[in-house]
């Protein structure tokens, strides 16, 4: 009976050692409150953060849409900035996250997309001091720039109204045609029915899921003329919903890649 206690006593040690290993640092490490409990920091894993902008050397620059970060439960981080994705391995302890090993796809963006991410990837790095109060999450650097996130539940396919944010040909993304900014979008059905706007018509067919696959039907809509910016953005659109596309949903971001590389990107509508 001595020796099963001991065993029982034994695995608790080993229990509560492994939960200050993940989130936070035992009173021992001086971070306690003197009580002997362990410390534990703001819980940051496991959740979609949205991230709203990035503040350096006292300039703020509101996130492009998509950017994101998550961290899951191994402190693997994945997450955009809005254009490329990126990687890494975090460690976190107590309200310290550090940020190591990074690494980024190389995709071609526009000059603010590239300007913000510049800045997002040199504060996410290093060791960084996490902050959350209620759905908001702040992380800030130790020379005082700082990341500001908040969480956000995911969107279903169905349901949801995705509002057009770039075109993607290839590896290279694109802002859309100046003048029809969150002018396109597209809501899908549970009966398999697809409408939406191009930018200038309207239009509403079907839209068959299988898997990661979207293939659109035949289409119907309005057929009205607008001006230049319009119907560039139309006739993209409509050579993407047209027959067979691959789809995935990154926690709130759409993406449709037909099979010439040709594609979109959306978001939920706000």
């Amino acid at each position: 009976m001595r020796n099963q206690r001991t065993a029982v006593a034994a695995l608790a040690l080993l229990a509560l050692a492994a939960c200050g290993r993940e989130t936070g640092s035992g009173a021992g490490s001086g971070d306690g409150d003197g009580s002997g409990s362990v410390r534990t920091g703001p819980r940051v894993t496991g959740v979609h953060w949205n991230v709203d902008s990035v503040t350096a050397g006292g300039r703020r620059t509101a996130a492009p849409d998509g950017a994101h970060v998550v961290i899951d439960a191994k402190g693997r981080a994945t997450g955009s900035f809005g254009c490329n994705r990126f990687t890494a391995e975090t460690r976190t302890d107590g309200d310290t996250i550090t940020v190591r090993q990074a690494t980024t796809t190389a995709m071609g963006c526009e000059k603010d997309a590239e300007r913000f991410e510049g800045a997002m990837s040199r504060a996410f790095s290093g060791e960084l001091t996490a902050a959350v109060t209620g759905r908001n999450l702040t992380l800030t650097t130790a020379t005082g720039d700082s990341i500001a996130l908040t969480s956000e539940p995911p969107a279903p396919l169905t349901g949801t109204t995705w509002t057009v944010i770039s075109l993607v040909s290839g590896t290279t993304s694109s802002s859309l045609p100046e003048g029809t900014e969150r002018k396109a979008w597209l809501t899908f059905g549970e009966d398999g029915s697809v409408r939406g706007g191009l930018g200038c018509n309207s239009f509403r067919g079907t839209a068959q899921v299988t898997g990661s696959t979207l293939t659109f039907g035949p289409a119907g809509g309005t057929k009205m003329m607008c001006p230049d910016p319009g119907m560039k953005l139309e006739r993209a659109l409509l050579a993407i919903l047209d027959g067979r596309t691959t789809y995935r949903i990154d926690h709130r971001t759409l993406s449709l890649t037909s099979p010439n590389g040709e594609g979109l990107r959306a978001v939920p509508q706000e």
